[in-house]
This record gives structure tokens, sequence and C-alpha cells, in this order.
């Protein structure tokens, strides 16, 4: 029978994010999020291609991102509660890594595969914080799929993608648990 790391497995089936809204000050100093990053690159990574990279985004970065998510939701015509959120995500952040696809070319693996890899990094970085004691909540929006925001933004190349923004920091409010997905709704038993 193998060895159970049950601290593990516990962690795993009680854990929960924390909305990005309810994380403050203090947020990890960059020696306490080098292990995080650490067990982020830890990632399942088919072909070892290493199809991401990771950039940290400090508080005055995230701030011009937030001035550039409402400049650019303007250009775009967006509702105005569209512009806020996006411009909040960043500017009411105090520290935010940015998770970025990077596809490699390859004959052997395909785009997609990377594309999962990559979110594996997100998802990973996300447990890592809240394993470590901190609040973290990974997020999206529409500012993420806007070319001329990550490129203005994040100096992206033309085939490189925001996988997502994990947000990190000191949990201010504890959710309430939510509605998990059934079992028995969710998973099929094949035996034959």
């Amino acid at each position: 029978m193998p060895q159970a790391n049950t601290a593990a497995l516990d962690f795993l089936l009680s854990r929960r994010s924390r909305p990005a809204k309810t994380l403050t000050t203090p947020a990890p100093t960059r020696e306490e999020l080098a292990p995080l990053l650490q067990a982020a690159l830890r990632s399942p990574d088919h072909g070892k291609l290493e199809p991401w990279r990771l950039i940290v985004l400090e508080k005055p970065a995230l701030i011009r991102l937030g001035a550039l998510a409402a400049k650019r939701g303007e250009d775009l015509g967006l509702e105005p509660e569209q512009i806020s959120k996006a411009q909040d995500q960043f500017a009411n952040a105090e520290l935010v890594v940015a998770v970025i696809e990077a596809p490699v070319l390859s004959e052997k693996i395909p785009d997609i595969e990377q594309s999962y890899s990559a979110a594996c990094v997100c998802l990973q970085l996300l447990n890592a914080a809240l394993a470590a004691g901190w609040g973290a909540n990974w997020l999206s929006g529409w500012a993420s799929h806007d070319r001329s925001f990550v490129e203005t933004g994040l100096d992206l190349s033309p085939r490189e993608r925001v996988a997502g923004f994990i947000h990190i920091g000191t949990e201010k409010a504890t959710p309430p648990e939510r509605p998990r997905p059934n079992m028995e709704s969710k998973v099929t038993w094949l035996s034959a």
C-alpha cells in the first residue's frame, strides 16, 4: 500500500480560494514568494518544454496596469462597471503573479497541451500560496485577453497569452464555503 501524505490530501480536500478583493497587506516578500514560485514551476510539463513564464507584478506596476486598463476599457467603449472591475483588479492589489503561456514550437507537443501546462502553473501557484498560509485568487477578465493591453502592459509577444493573474496577500475576511460538485454527477466509472 502506498504511503499517504495525509496532510497534503487534507489540504486539497479543503482548499478554498480567497477573493482578491479580500486580500490586503502584507503581501509576500520576494524571499517569501520564491518557494511559491519554485513550487509553481514544478507543474506537469509534457515534453519538458517549459511553455510558460512568470511576471511578478509589484505595487507600482499594478497601479500602472490599473490606469492602462481604465484607458483601454474606455477606448474599447466598455461599460463603466467592466472598466472599473478591471482597473480595481490591478490598482487595488498588492502583489500579483501573471502566469504567461509562452508556447514553444514543437512537432510532438501540440499547443493545447502547452496551454494545459500553463494552467497547471496557475493552480500550482494558487495552491502553494494557500498552503503557505496566504490568501490567493486566480483571476483573468477582459484585460487578460485584450492584445493591446497585454502587449503594452506586460510586453507579451504575439504568441504569448495570459493564463491567469494570481493575486496573493493577507486575507482580511474568510469567505463562506460554497457548494461543491457532486461526485456522483461528475464521475463515470468504466470497468470494461
